[in-house]
């Protein structure tokens, strides 16, 4: 009989659905049966990747961003009660969801209640250290604290340089396993001829996404260059128009995707760690808009653009000149590391 594992990624932005792919993929290939559970967008999107599977829809965390970046720590700060509150409920609905569907272990990526000491529970995150400023000491305390609940966690960066996490996902010293899988992708790199010169890809929480895509869209309505714009919206039904030289898309599939950014010469993206990730194991050219107020982000893209590798600049400074810049960067390449999956599920053997 095949054990059972309940995959639960976070919903906040995309990000964290969506490198729980190559996860549930490979799963399913080591004789595994996944069970997904998660809530709004992120659960939309993975009920359309594996249709067959079975899935549990969680409460939400309810996260929003401020429409100001600078009040973007407070407005988290204010929403912290109902965070922690869900995750006390989260919690508790994991016991139960163990008893009803006769489960055999756990994968959060982030999701901070998703643990149980009934079964072995793993967590995915590279944020061994939370950035928040002049507060980063209590976020990385808080976050630690949630991590070392689980069995495991496993970090999807190399433990060594180069590496794509810096700062954020290697610490010294931690009370339990820390597993590094190398950056994991969705993805797999292949020879393309270029369609688009640009691909905007937009994602994440609300009101931020919006706010970025009334942006570059304006930007791009009139432009020459053939470009491609998707918004990571997961309505019921993909959409698709065209705007001038722009195709807009709500959202792709995996496989979509997957083809498009191979025949697309940049993107243009925030620089959530999934998307440089993804970018990374298909080696593209990039220009990173961090969300605004978001300490991780920002770090990740002034890392980046240190290393000369991908430009970004602010939100409200964004600008078709600015892509220019582009040029005088190496681009992003893949670290090629490959994940034993066989050793990494054996903690799930034992029960």
């Amino acid at each position: 009989m095949k054990k059972r594992i309940l995959v639960m990624p976070l919903n906040w932005g995309l990000g964290h659905a969506t490198r729980c792919i190559p996860i549930i993929r490979a799963l399913i290939a080591h004789h595994f049966e996944p069970i997904i559970a998660s809530d709004g967008d992120a659960l939309a999107l993975l009920k359309k990747e594996f249709p067959h599977l079975e899935s549990l829809e969680l409460p939400s965390y309810k996260i929003h961003y401020a429409k100001k970046g600078q009040w973007f720590k407070l407005k988290l700060i204010a929403n912290a009660p109902n965070i922690l509150k869900a995750i006390k409920n989260e919690n508790k609905m994991v016991d139960q969801i163990i008893a009803t569907h006769n489960i055999d272990g756990i994968i959060s990526d982030n999701r901070l209640g998703a643990y149980s000491k009934k079964v072995p529970s793993v967590i995915i995150s590279h944020q061994l250290r939370v950035l928040s400023g002049n507060t980063t000491w209590f976020s990385t305390r808080m976050h630690q604290s949630y991590i070392k609940k689980y069995n495991e966690c496993w970090v999807p960066d190399s433990l060594k340089s180069p590496n794509l996490s810096g700062q954020l996902g290697h610490v010294d010293n931690f009370e339990i396993p820390l597993r590094y899988l190398g950056p994991i992708s969705r993805f797999e790199k292949q020879d393309s001829k270029d369609v688009y010169d640009i691909m905007v890809l937009l994602s994440g929480p609300e009101p931020q996404r919006s706010l970025l895509e009334e942006k570059v869209l304006a930007l791009f309505k009139d432009q020459p260059t053939k470009t491609v714009f998707i918004k990571g919206v997961m309505d019921a039904e993909q959409s698709c128009e065209q705007m001038g030289n722009m195709t807009i898309y709500n959202y792709m599939s995996s496989d979509q995707l997957e083809a498009t950014i191979h025949q697309s010469s940049l993107i243009v993206s925030r620089s959530g760690y999934t998307t440089v990730m993804d970018l990374a194991k298909l080696g593209k050219k990039a220009f990173f808009i961090p969300t605004p107020g978001q300490f991780e982000q920002e770090y990740l893209a002034k890392r980046l653009d240190s290393q000369n590798l991908v430009p970004y600049c602010k939100q409200d400074d964004f600008s078709l000149e600015q892509l220019q810049r582009v040029n005088a960067y190496q681009g992003l390449s893949d670290l090629e590391y490959d994940v034993n999956y066989k050793k990494l599920f054996s903690l799930f053997k034992g029960k």
